[in-house]
């Protein structure tokens, strides 16, 4: 059954940092590149959101994959710059195109950047959250101890997509639409190397330029300890192609305050927003825990 799918992403690849020296993420890419390549999968409209970099470097990239590697055939639409505000809710042409899309079928939501536009959707159009029938996103944790850790040298990373809008994740489960969890979890059981780039570049013109992109990115990690990276986000675009290769299991879900793992011996108190998964209290969703044995093999002949 060939599955309709709408993906709202901050897509990065190759772009450089604004606030710090280095490249941003190129996970988001190989997601967007597995979709793409699917047979099973329709892919009914492309969303540009805030995150891993600005809203517009997210939405030129965004124009430049259905462009040269889709035909222009997936339509694409600019959305948030910024995290939702509470009291001043904003629409974008992102947010109008998705519920024009829904009131015409059930779709599946691939948000692996900040919620913000899913959230917005669901304040101004809550009568579309039944056409939504899953979100799958890359965030949540067991336990706030359980850290975010890069490379071998003791620096951890942020929850990122959920950090960037803690309000737009907590409209989704009072909507109590379907949602599904690709954590750090199962992602950092998943690694690309330097010999998988050197595979993926087979000739085919977006393998090479994600390929090429990607070796920045991969040196950072190097520098970091780690003899790869993990691709983070393409944990959401395989489940939504092929559930049965990851280990799923059903939790409950809520935000809670801890102390802020990004600041290390946090003597000075400092907190933070943290989505805790668990048999306890909270909203149900599904939370993929790990892959199976062949994980790697099925990942590499999917993108290319």
């Amino acid at each position: 059954m060939i599955k309709q799918v709408w993906i709202d992403t901050d897509l990065s690849v190759g772009m450089k940092r604004h606030a710090r020296e280095g490249y941003c993420d190129v996970d988001d890419g190989y997601a967007v590149l597995q979709l793409m390549k699917a047979h099973n999968i329709n892919i009914k409209g492309i969303s540009a959101v805030f995150g891993n970099t600005s809203i517009e470097n997210a939405y030129a990239l965004s124009q430049k994959m259905s462009k040269e590697f889709a035909g222009g055939k997936i339509p694409v639409y600019k959305g948030a710059g910024e995290a939702l505000v509470l009291a001043n809710i904003e629409t974008n042409e992102a947010v109008e195109a998705l519920a024009a899309a829904l009131k015409k079928e059930k779709l599946i939501i691939m948000a692996i950047g900040p919620a913000t536009n899913v959230g917005i959707l669901l304040l101004k159009y809550p009568e579309l959250a039944p056409q939504i029938e899953d979100v799958v996103l890359v965030a949540g944790r067991r336990k706030a101890t359980d850290y975010f850790e890069i490379g071998t040298q003791g620096n951890h990373a942020p929850d990122l997509n959920f950090d960037l809008d803690n309000n737009a994740f907590r409209i989704m489960f009072e909507a109590k639409i379907k949602v599904t969890l690709c954590p750090f979890e199962i992602s950092n059981k998943v690694w690309l190397k330097d010999a998988d780039l050197k595979r993926l570049k087979n000739g085919d013109p977006v393998n090479e330029w994600l390929a090429e992109a990607s070796k920045p990115w991969l040196e950072q990690w190097i520098k970091q300890g780690a003899e790869g990276f993990n691709p983070f986000d393409v944990l959401a675009s395989h489940y939504i192609i092929a559930p049965e290769d990851l280990k799923v299991e059903p939790l409950n879900t809520r935000l809670e305050i801890h102390q802020n793992d990004m600041i290390p011996e946090n003597d000075k108190m400092v907190f933070k927003q943290y989505l805790l998964c668990d048999k306890g209290a909270g909203y149900p969703i599904n939370y993929c825990y790990d892959v199976v044995a062949d994980y790697h093999e099925k990942l590499i002949k999917s993108l290319l």
